[in-house]
């Protein structure tokens, strides 16, 4: 990369991995203040806990298509003041019904497709996928972070003083993207990165892709209602404060990924990611049956560890699927949706979490992961094996930009182009290949041959 691209790739994955720690840092703590904040049930702090996952939902494909309008910096600055005011809300809140709100303005600042549409103006085509897995990494390990950093920071501050950080990790996220991302020069439509107006319809009626929404939202419900849950269990059956809640949490999430990390790149190089989808949700299935007489601190960590190697696998396997079965020119909308579909269930998980803690106990929490993971299993059973194409996508030399239509035809021709598709308005060409036969220096030299064989022709 260069140096304006290495500094915009640090820049955004920073703003992106900054506003997810202060999100999930309450994660594994809030229910613990069940008995202490004034007007609190198990339903309004499932609300509380989940209610960002449905601002951020709403929000989240309008705000993409808004900045190809207003401006990419401009909606991530937005979002970082509603980020930054909704964790000053919750910070003073005295009721339940004020952290509701502060948690909701919080959501309300659903940046994530904006960063993505800033990285496409900033980092070339060829080098963008690059930044991507670098803006995938911060994302994984702000989540682990945010698991370890919340006890912590509530034994020292409380909740209050884990939205007064959130607050001021926002400050810090405000002066990256001004002092440290580069401007634009201009900014474009990149439809295989942000959603688009008139892909949704299609994409919404997408049955592989739609079994690939319902299981991350039944992923992300699971998860939200499990952390109405658990906490409470580190307290009363391991009788651990707390202040050490961390203790367990480090080490299980560390496992967690050194389990992950060989089966994703296993599943990968195999062409064996439909398997290794039913694999994790059946490792998801037990862990969600064992959870209920989970009472000894052994059998507990064995199965959070389970868990979370499921939970991290599943999240790596889901994106590349959906990026493998999404027709190359409406990539960036199926990924709208997808993200859309993953904030409701955070919701959904934290709203139905807490009626059945109000009314059914922790028994039922753990049978709606449990039903909710039988349920994705037979859905996931039924897709069709995705077709291992990889996703590249070139900046359109500029002789071509008067011939996009046969540009494409040739390309469509080459050894290993399962799509192409050309386009002259965002001066792209966005492609679905085979790595194992494509010929990227066939394509480099179709590039740079037509513009002579026309001259010779003419």
């Amino acid at each position: 990369m260069t140096p304006t691209e290495l500094r915009a790739t640090s820049g955004l994955a920073a703003i992106y991995a900054v506003r997810m720690v202060g999100l999930f840092m309450v994660l594994p703590v809030l229910v613990l203040y069940s008995d202490v904040l004034p007007g609190a049930t198990p339903f309004l702090m499932g609300m509380a806990l989940g209610i960002y996952g449905l601002t951020q939902a709403l929000l989240q494909i309008p705000f993409g298509i808004l900045s190809d309008r207003i401006g990419r910096r401009p909606l991530i600055a937005l979002g970082l003041v509603l980020l930054i005011v909704g964790s000053v809300v919750a910070a003073l809140a005295e009721t339940v019904y004020g952290l509701i709100l502060g948690r909701a303005l919080q959501g309300a600042g659903a940046v994530a497709a904006v960063v993505l549409a800033l990285t496409a103006d900033l980092i070339t085509e060829e080098r963008r996928t690059r930044a991507l897995a670098v803006i995938g990494l911060s994302i994984g390990l702000s989540f682990s972070a945010a698991m370890v950093l919340g006890p912590i920071v509530d034994r020292w501050f409380g909740l209050s003083g884990i939205f007064w950080v959130t607050a001021g990790l926002g400050v810090v996220a405000l002066v990256v993207l001004f002092v440290w991302v580069p401007r634009p020069l201009r900014s474009l439509p990149h439809p295989d990165m942000v959603p688009v107006p008139g892909g949704l319809s299609h994409v919404l009626r997408d049955r592989e892709l739609m079994r690939l929404n319902i299981g991350v939202f039944i992923l992300h419900m699971t998860l939200a209602a499990n952390f109405l849950v658990l906490p409470l269990m580190l307290v009363t059956g391991l009788e651990l404060p707390p202040a050490q809640h961390y203790q367990v949490y480090l080490p299980v999430l560390v496992l967690g990924f050194a389990l992950m990390i060989p089966a994703v790149i296993r599943a990968e190089r195999r062409r064996a990611l439909k398997p290794s989808l039913l694999g994790a949700i059946a490792v998801l299935l037990v862990v969600q049956g064992l959870l209920p007489i989970a009472n000894h601190w052994l059998l507990l960590g064995v199965v959070l560890v389970l868990f979370f190697a499921a939970f991290n696998l599943l999240e790596a396997v889901l994106p590349s699927l959906v990026a493998k079965t999404a027709p190359v020119i409406e990539k960036g909308t199926a990924m709208g949706v997808f993200a859309s579909s993953q904030f409701l269930g955070i919701f959904a998980g934290g709203v139905l979490g807490g009626a059945l803690m109000t009314y059914v106990g922790p028994t039922g929490v753990f049978a709606l992961g449990l039903v909710g993971a039988l349920v994705w299993l037979v859905v996931a059973g039924t897709m069709v094996p995705p077709s291992h194409l990889s996703n590249r996508a070139y900046g359109l030399p500029a002789p071509w930009r008067a011939a996009p239509a046969e540009l494409e035809s040739r390309i469509g021709e080459l050894a290993g182009v399962g799509e192409a598709r050309v386009s002259a308005r965002e001066a792209s060409v966005y492609l679905k290949v085979d790595p194992s036969r494509f010929d990227e220096g066939g394509l480099r030299a179709l590039f740079t041959s037509w513009p002579a064989q026309s001259t010779e022709r003419n």
